[in-house]
C-alpha cells in the first residue's frame, strides 16, 4: 500500500498533468478554428477543379493524344503511396488510422505482386510504417518547421511526385489523408491522384449540360491543368489533415483532462481514507497507553 507521502506526490503529479492537457486542449481549440476554416475554404475550389477536369477529360476521351498524366502509363505494376500524417502525437488515433489504411493497401498490393513505394509526409506516419516497410519507404517530407501549411508546401511535394512519374518510377499514385468532418469524426481517406479518377458524365447530363469550346484545345489545357490538379489535391489533403489533427488532439486532450480529474478524485479519496485510518490508529494507541498507566 502506498504511503501518504507517495499518494500526496502522485496527486500533485496528476494535477500538473491535468493542467498541461487542459492547456493543450485550449490551444488545439484555437488552432482548430483557423484550420477548419482553411479546409472548408479549399473544398469548393478542389471540387470545381474536379468538375472542370471531368468536363475536359470526357471531351478528350481515350484519344491517342491524351496526356500521360490523364491516360496513365497503361500499366498498374508500380504504385506510389503518399501517406500524409502529423508531425506530432498526442492526437488520439489520428495518425495510426491513416497509417493503418495505408498499411492495408500496401499489403494488398504486395500480395498481388505489385511494386510499392511509400512517400511519407509527416514524421508520425513514417514512424508507424517503417517497422514493416522500411525497405520501400522514401525520405520523409518534414513539415515540422512549417507553422501554417501553404500551397507552396503542396507544390514542392507535387513536384517530387511528378518528377518520379516523368522518370517512370511508378504507374499509379494514391494519396492518404484524413478528411475532417467534426471534432469527433475524422475519416481516413485514400484518393487516387495519378492517373486521376474522372467520373464519367451520363447521357442526360451531357445532353442537358453546357457545351464548352476550349482555346487552346483540350489537350494543351490538360497539359497545364493536370500537374496543377496534383498540387491542389495534395494541398487539400494537407489542409484536411491539419483540421483533423487539431480536432483529434482537442478531443484526446479533453478525454485526458477528464480522466485526470477522475484519477485525482480516486487518489484523494484513498488518501483521506488512509489518513483517517492512521489518525484512528494513533488515537487507539494513545488511549491504550493511557489506560495502561
Amino acid at each position: 500500500m502506498a504511503s501518504l507521502k507517495d499518494l500526496r506526490n502522485r496527486i500533485a503529479s496528476v494535477k500538473a498533468t491535468q493542467k498541461i492537457t487542459k492547456a493543450m486542449q485550449m490551444v488545439a481549440a484555437a488552432k482548430l478554428r483557423r484550420a477548419q476554416s482553411a479546409a472548408e475554404a479549399a473544398r469548393p475550389y478542389s471540387q470545381r477543379m474536379d468538375a472542370v477536369m471531368a468536363n475536359i477529360a470526357n471531351a478528350v476521351g481515350d484519344s491517342a493524344g491524351a496526356p500521360k498524366l490523364l491516360a496513365g502509363t497503361g500499366s498498374d505494376k508500380q504504385h506510389l503511396l503518399i501517406v500524409c500524417t502529423a508531425e506530432r502525437g498526442l492526437c488520439g488515433g489520428f495518425n495510426s488510422s491513416i497509417a493503418r489504411l495505408a498499411r492495408l493497401k500496401a499489403r494488398e498490393l504486395i500480395a498481388s505482386g505489385k511494386q510499392v513505394q511509400i512517400l511519407p509526409v509527416g514524421k508520425k506516419g513514417a514512424d508507424v510504417l517503417k517497422s514493416e516497410f522500411s525497405d520501400i519507404m522514401m525520405k520523409t517530407v518534414d513539415l515540422r518547421e512549417v507553422k501554417h501549411v501553404g500551397y507552396e508546401n503542396a507544390a514542392d511535394i507535387a513536384k517530387t511526385v511528378l518528377d518520379m512519374f516523368a522518370d517512370d518510377r511508378f504507374d499509379v499514385a494514391t494519396l492518404f489523408y484524413s478528411e475532417f468532418k467534426s471534432v469527433i469524426s475524422q475519416i481516413p481517406t485514400a484518393q487516387q491522384i495519378i492517373p486521376p479518377q474522372i467520373p464519367e458524365m451520363d447521357a442526360d447530363a451531357e445532353a442537358g449540360g453546357t457545351i464548352y469550346d476550349y482555346e487552346p484545345d483540350e489537350t494543351k489545357i490538360l497539359d497545364d491543368l493536370l500537374p496543377r490538379n496534383v498540387a491542389v489535391q495534395i494541398f487539400r489533403a494537407l489542409l484536411e489533415n491539419s483540421a483533423s489533427e487539431q480536432g483529434a488532439r482537442m478531443s484526446a486532450m479533453d478525454n485526458a483532462t477528464r480522466n485526470a480529474g477522475e484519477m485525482i478524485d480516486k487518489l484523494t479519496l484513498t488518501f483521506n481514507r488512509q489518513r483517517q485510518a492512521k489518525i484512528t490508529t494513533e488515537l487507539i494507541e494513545i488511549i491504550a497507553g493511557a489506560e495502561a498507566l
